[in-house]
């Protein structure tokens, strides 16, 4: 996990320079899912860029559309795309890097970005796979803002109903949406409690910890008879204390102090990550 540590603030930085490039992105919302998206990808995935379309390949439904940049940062690293070319590329007219998932680019399995998709045509495909014989899995990612569209429930109604243990859903949790906190329109009840009393197996962590969303996604793998969810509890700017729990950094391009002062806090997180 040491490795992965380090190579996260290498990519928090990346999708910076990206979002500083295009001019604008939702940059809270890159941050605290980063790490799910990085070890997603890095150690449960089963796909590449010589497989995408493979029909045994796994699966990933980037619901939380918006939080584009950093799912750029990563189809980078894993070798779909050319950092250097999403960087001179991104958000200018013409071009396919949109703010959003457009699946005409390798690796990308569906454009989204409409909150609430994601999670039903996942259920579609898990469920395809599982008629068809298929052993690959079917992943998602949901901001929890996003949680409030019913078409989330109706998928995770169907989910449970059809017992799909090939699928595992990731609510990014970090309470914050465009509008303010997501507390004050979601229920009281508790996300796990709901989720589990649509037949699904929850998993609640520290979404901003490398180390438990590697267990949970190995947990999700192991569970059986059920979809999983993942509750990844995290932090909204993740990695610069001036952007972590501010709802106002949700879609927020920084002044060219704000840049200077969020490659430093990278850059220290860096050298900590190093020396643990």
């Amino acid at each position: 996990m040491h490795d992965l540590e380090v190579l996260s603030w290498d990519l928090r930085q990346h999708t910076l320079d990206i979002i500083m490039a295009g001019g604008g992105g939702h940059i809270g919302g890159d941050m605290s899912l980063m790490n799910a998206l990085l070890v997603l990808y890095e150690n449960h995935l089963n796909v590449t860029p010589t497989t995408v379309n493979d029909p045994d390949r796994d699966r990933f439904v980037l619901s939380k559309g918006h939080s584009m940049e950093t799912y750029y940062a990563i189809l980078c690293h894993r070798g779909f795309l050319d950092l250097s070319d999403v960087t001179a590329r991104f958000s200018k007219f013409g071009s396919p890097y949109i703010g959003h998932p457009n699946n005409k680019l390798p690796g990308i399995e569906m454009n989204s970005g409409s909150l609430g998709h994601g999670l039903p045509v996942c259920v579609g495909m898990a469920l395809a796979g599982k008629r068809s014989g298929k052993s690959y899995r079917v992943y998602t990612i949901m901001g929890d803002g996003e949680l409030a569209e019913g078409s989330v429930w109706e998928g995770a109604m169907a989910a449970g109903h059809y017992q799909l243990d090939n699928l595992c859903a990731v609510v990014d949790r970090n309470k914050l949406q465009i509008s303010g906190t997501t507390e004050e329109v979601m229920s009281h009840e508790p996300l796990g409690e709901r989720f589990a009393a649509f037949g699904w197996n929850v998993i609640a962590v520290n979404g901003d910890s490398i180390a438990e969303l590697d267990r949970a996604y190995t947990q999700a793998k192991e569970a059986k008879g059920k979809p999983t969810v993942i509750i990844s509890n995290t932090t909204k700017g993740y990695g610069s204390p001036l952007m972590e729990n501010k709802a106002g950094w949700h879609h927020h391009l920084p002044t060219a102090e704000e840049h200077e002062q969020i490659r430093r806090d990278f850059a220290a997180g860096k050298e900590r990550a190093e020396h643990e």
